[in-house]
């Protein structure tokens, strides 16, 4: 199996971690809010936060292509991680979010006293197993390593995506919040929890590692050719989404962000563009 990892992309990862935690979390006076927090007028730039791909990527499509004719302003800061595209959105440093799906924004809501929502689902980033050195899951042998995300949501979700193959057994019953706590057999396995965007860089490093889409079409692999068993696509509750504050939503550039994000020039885009390892999953969120 092939792997791209290169030091330009650990690099440039590296480098808009630093850059973006540098930002503070006040209100930015690019965004068109005021101080009380008000809805700001349909003419004012609507600013997003977004992972750099497939997000970012699928956010330029619309600002370069459709957002001009209907009447937006779009601009995009791109962030790395997975915790401060959600509080920019609550500090009001920006407008809206576009990189995670509805069990991470309610995990986080939960556990961060925030009150962001959901306002439309746009594509689904099927997670994975990879590795560098083996050619399928069967592959993996008692005392191989496995890495997986250290965050809840992703964590249960990758357990689940072994389970689903074999890799390993899960008690009766467990969903989607399941832990290592609920694993009943591991083949004889072991398991590190790592963060999410840090997977691609370490696989190296392991048998096999669990990555989310996003950033494993950022470390150059392609997850429907590389992935040794990947998430079905159909039923799927994890598709990503486009995310505001509470009260937010009905932003008119907010409506008008959501619809161009679900056209059929944008599912065009997607589809031409990343070859499955993206798919449209147009709709209202999952609950």
């Amino acid at each position: 199996m092939r792997t791209h990892l290169t030091s330009v992309a650990v690099a440039a990862t590296a480098a808009l971690t630093l850059g973006l935690t540098a930002c503070g979390t006040d209100s930015d006076p690019d965004t068109g809010r005021d101080d009380g927090g008000d809805r700001s007028d349909a003419a004012a730039p609507l600013t997003v936060a977004a992972n750099p791909t497939p997000h970012a990527r699928i956010l330029e499509f619309v600002r370069d292509n459709l957002a001009e004719d209907a009447g937006l302003t779009l601009e995009i800061r791109e962030f790395t991680d997975y915790v401060l595209p959600n509080t920019a959105v609550d500090g009001g440093e920006v407008d809206a979010n576009f990189f995670q799906h509805q069990p991470y924004l309610d995990d986080f809501n939960a556990n961060q006293g925030t009150d962001l929502t959901s306002v439309v689902t746009v594509h689904l980033e099927p997670l994975g197993l990879y590795s560098a050195t083996l050619d399928s899951a069967g592959d993996l042998a008692e005392g191989d390593t496995v890495a997986l995300p250290n965050d809840a949501t992703n964590e249960g979700r990758a357990l689940k995506l072994l389970a689903d193959n074999g890799v390993i057994e899960l008690a009766e019953g467990t969903g989607a919040d399941a832990t290592l706590a609920d694993i009943t057999d591991d083949r004889g396995l072991s398991f590190e929890e790592l963060e999410a965007a840090a997977l691609p860089r370490s696989l190296e490093d392991f048998d096999a590692a669990v990555i989310n889409g996003n950033f494993a079409i950022e470390a150059d692999l392609v997850p429907a050719d590389d992935a040794l068993v990947l998430e079905e696509a159909e039923g799927n509750p994890y598709a990503n989404l486009l995310a505001v504050r509470a009260g937010d939503e009905d932003d008119p550039r907010v409506r008008t962000l959501a619809e161009l994000l679900t056209s059929d020039e944008v599912r065009q885009f997607i589809e031409e563009t990343f070859d499955g390892s993206v798919i449209p999953a147009f709709g209202e969120p999952v609950s």
